[in-house]
C-alpha cells in the first residue's frame, strides 16, 4: 500500500470495526445482546445505555474470533490492554450510532431481499431443494430466538449494510492522481552503497568497569532468573488404574460368547447396474418411453452380456458408478432400496437381473461377487476384548478410587506417600517447574494453569502442604508438592560481566557507525564524493531491494543528482546511498496499476466511512460515561490529530 494510506491511522479503527461488527449473519447477537442496566453504564448513544456487561461481551466475542484466526499462537493478553479495550467499546459505540441512524432515518429492508438473504443461509433447504421451515425455526430456538426477533435483527442489519454501502460507493479516485502514485511506485533508482558496519568500529570501544557495572543495574531484568521449583506429582487416570487391572481368559471368553454378534459380519454381494432414471413426476409417456430403452438395453446384455461395463458406461443415469462401468463395490442387507436389495440378494454370483424398478427409476443388476456371513474367532478378537474389558473396569474403578485420591491428598497434606501407597500409584517428579504455562512442554500433564495456581499457593509454597486434587484433562485428576523452590534472583555481576562487555561493546560500535554515517552523509550533501561506495544498482518500491532503507532511498529529493539518503540500521550500523539515475519504465503493470488504483478507492471509502461515523456519533450525543475510559478516549483522539 501507498504512503499515504499508511499514515491514515483512524482507517485501522474503522477497518477493526469492519471486523468486529459484520452483519450477524445468522447465529449473531443484537449488539452483544442488549443487556441493559443504567447503574452499570459505561455509555450512553442516542438516549441509550451501553452496560459493563454488553462491552465485557463484545471484548469474549473479539477474543474468540482471534483465538479461532490464531489458533495456539493466540495470546490473550493482547486484548488485556485498555488502548484494546477503549477500542473495542469506541467500535460499540459506532455501532450504536449507525443502527439509531437506520432508525431516525427509516430505513428499510425489502421483504423480498429479507426472504432471499434467509433463502440463502446454508443448511436450509431440504432434500427436495426447498426450504425447510420447521428446521428454520428449531435452528433459531437452539439460539434462544423466534422467526420475528431473527428477522428483526436481520432486517436491521442489511439496513446498516445498505447504508454502509451508500457512503463508501460515492467515493472515488482521480485517474491522474492514482497514475501519478503508480508511477512513482514504478520509478527505479539507479543507488550505490557504502555501509558503515558497527563491527569496523569495536576497536575503538573502550569500557571501564564503572559503565559495565552501571548496565548491569540499569538492565536488572536481562540477567534475571526466575523462580523455579522441583516438584513431586501423582497422577490419577484412566491408564494408571487400567494398569491395576488383570483380565484372566474366562473372562474374554465370556465377554465374547455374550456379544458375538459384534464380531459377526453378515452376507455382502457385489453388483454393478445400469439406471435408467425416472423423474417421479414423469408422464405415463414418458415412463413407458424409458422402460422400453431399459428393455432394449436388456436385450443386447442378453445376446452380450460380455457388453455390460460398456453399456453402463454409455446409459446409466448413475453418475457414480457409470464410470466405472456400473460397479457399486460390496454391500450388505440394509444399504439399498428395498427393489434393488431383494434382486441383488436373489441372484447367483454372475447372473443378469430382469428390469427391476424402484423410485429411482429402471435397474438392469449383475451379481459379481459375494462374501458369506462370518465370525471372528476369539483368537482374532482376543485383544480388542481384553482392552474394552480394562477400559470398562477402569471407568468404574476409578470412580471408586477418586474419592480417596482427592481425600487422602488433603487430609494427608505433608506426603504425597501415603496416597500413592494406598491406591498404588507412582510418585513422579519434574523439575525447573514455574508459575506459567511453559509453551515447550505441552504434553506434561503439570503444565496446566489451574494446577500451577494451586502449586504456588501459600499452602503448597510456604506451608510445605500438597495441593488440593486438580482435574487437568477429562478423568485426569493430579496432586502435587513443592520439594525444592529457588526464589526470582538475579545472575551476579562476575556470572555474566563478559556478556555484559559483549553486548554493550556491540551497542557503543553501532553508536560510532550510525555517528561515522551520518557524519559522512552531510559531508557527502556538502561536496560529491564516490569513494568507498559499492557499485551501482537499480532499486524500486515493489521490490525493495534494499529492506528497510528503500523508503529512505525512494523518497530522496532527486531534483539535482546526484542525491543522497542515509539508513540506521539498530544494533548493525548505518548505510549511505548516493542516487545517479532515475528511470521511468516505458512498460507498466497495467494489472497491477488498476489493483493500486483499486486500493487507493477502498482507502478513501473508509475514510469517508469514518468521518461520516463521527458525524453519527455527535447526532446520537453519543458520550463514554466512565471518566477514567473517557479521558483516555479524549488523550487517544488528540494523539491521532
Amino acid at each position: 500500500m501507498f504512503e499515504f494510506v499508511r499514515t491514515h491511522q483512524r482507517l485501522m479503527q474503522f477497518a477493526l470495526l469492519l471486523f468486529i461488527f459484520p452483519s450477524f449473519a445468522f447465529f449473531g447477537l443484537e449488539s452483544y445482546t442488549r443487556m441493559s442496566d443504567k447503574g452499570n453504564e459505561v455509555a450512553r448513544v442516542a438516549g441509550q445505555s451501553i452496560s459493563q456487561q454488553e462491552w465485557d461481551a463484545a471484548q469474549r466475542e473479539q477474543m474468540d474470533r482471534f483465538r479461532q484466526m490464531f489458533g495456539e499462537r493466540f495470546d490473550p493478553k493482547m486484548f488485556d490492554t485498555p488502548e484494546a479495550k477503549l477500542s473495542i467499546l469506541d467500535n460499540l459505540i459506532s455501532q450504536r450510532a449507525l443502527e439509531a441512524a437506520v432508525v431516525r432515518d427509516h430505513l428499510t429492508t425489502s421483504t423480498t431481499a429479507l426472504q432471499q438473504s434467509i433463502l440463502g443461509i446454508p443448511g436450509l433447504l431440504g432434500a427436495d431443494g426447498k426450504f425447510d421451515s420447521e428446521r428454520y425455526r428449531a435452528t433459531l430456538a437452539m439460539q434462544g430466538m423466534t422467526p420475528a426477533t431473527y428477522e428483526a435483527r436481520l432486517s436491521r442489519d442489511m439496513a446498516v449494510q445498505q447504508m454502509n454501502a451508500a457512503i463508501q460507493n460515492t467515493a472515488f479516485a482521480a485517474k491522474s492522481v492514482t497514475n501519478r502514485l503508480s508511477d512513482l511506485n514504478d520509478q527505479e533508482r539507479e543507488v550505490q552503497e557504502r555501509l558503515f558496519k558497527a563491527s569496523d568500529f569495536i576497536a575503538q570501544v573502550k569500557l571501564s568497569d564503572e559503565k559495565i557495572e552501571q548496565y548491569y543495574n540499569q538492565n536488572a531484568s536481562q540477567f534475571a532468573i526466575p523462580e523455579q521449583a522441583k516438584i513431586a506429582y501423582l497422577v490419577l487416570n484412566t491408564d494408571a488404574v487400567a494398569s491395576q487391572i488383570t483380565v484372566n481368559d474366562s473372562d474374554v471368553k465370556s465377554y465374547y460368547e455374550q456379544n458375538t454378534k459384534r464380531y459377526a459380519t453378515e452376507e455382502q454381494r457385489r453388483a454393478s447396474h445400469i439406471l435408467i432414471a425416472v423423474k417421479k413426476d414423469a408422464s405415463a409417456a414418458d415412463k413407458t418411453a424409458l422402460k422400453a430403452k431399459a428393455t432394449a438395453l436388456l436385450e443386447k446384455l442378453t445376446k452380450n452380456p460380455a457388453d455390460f461395463a460398456r453399456l453402463a458406461k454409455e446409459n446409466s443415469n448413475d453418475p457414480g458408478s457409470a464410470e466405472k462401468g456400473g460397479d457399486l463395490d460390496y454391500f450388505a442387507k440394509g444399504m439399498m432400496v428395498k427393489p434393488f436389495e431383494a434382486a441383488a440378494f436373489a441372484l447367483k454370483q454372475g447372473e443378469t437381473s430382469g428390469l427391476v424398478e424402484s423410485d429411482f427409476g429402471f435397474h438392469i443388476i449383475r451379481l459379481t461377487g459375494i462374501k458369506p456371513a462370518a465370525v471372528k474367532s476369539l483368537d482374532e478378537v482376543k485383544a480388542d476384548i481384553t482392552a474394552e474389558i480394562k477400559k470398562q473396569l477402569a471407568a468404574k474403578k476409578y470412580s471408586e478410587m477418586l474419592e480417596t485420591f482427592t481425600n487422602m491428598v488433603y487430609e494427608q497434606s505433608d506426603s504425597l506417600q501415603p496416597t500413592a501407597d494406598k491406591l498404588k500409584l507412582t510418585i513422579q517428579t519434574a523439575a525447573n517447574v514455574s508459575r506459567k504455562v511453559n509453551p515447550t512442554a505441552p504434553a506434561a500433564v503439570y503444565n496446566n494453569a489451574k494446577f500451577l495456581t494451586a502449586l504456588f499457593s501459600d499452602e503448597a509454597l510456604k506451608n510445605k502442604r500438597n495441593t488440593e486434587a486438580v482435574e487437568v484433562a477429562p478423568n485426569t485428576m493430579v496432586a502435587g508438592r513443592i520439594v525444592e523452590f529457588k526464589p526470582a534472583s538475579k545472575r551476579p555481576l562476575s556470572e555474566v560481566k563478559e556478556m555484559v562487555r559483549a553486548g554493550l561493546t556491540q551497542e557503543e560500535a553501532a553508536k560510532l557507525a550510525i555517528k561515522a554515517g551520518q557524519d559522512a552523509l552531510a559531508g557527502l550533501k556538502r561536496k560529491d564524493d564516490d569513494t568507498g561506495f559499492a557499485a551501482p544498482r537499480s532499486v524500486n518500491r515493489i521490490k525493495a531491494q534494499l529492506g528497510q532503507a528503500t523508503a529512505e532511498v525512494m523518497k530522496a529529493d532527486v531534483a539535482t543528482l546526484p542525491a543522497f539518503a542515509g539508513s540506521e540500521f539498530p544494533g548493525q550500523g548505518y548505510a549511505v546511498y548516493r542516487i545517479t539515475k532515475v528511470v521511468q519504465p516505458t512498460t507498466v503493470d497495467t494489472a497491477r496499476r488498476a489493483s493500486e488504483q483499486q486500493q487507493i478507492v477502498n482507502a478513501m471509502a473508509q475514510q469517508e466511512m469514518v468521518a461520516y461515523i463521527d458525524v453519527l456519533k455527535k447526532k446520537a450525543k453519543a458520550k463514554i460515561t466512565v471518566p477514567v475510559i473517557a479521558a483516555a478516549k479524549d488523550a487517544a483522539d488528540g494523539a491521532v490529530k
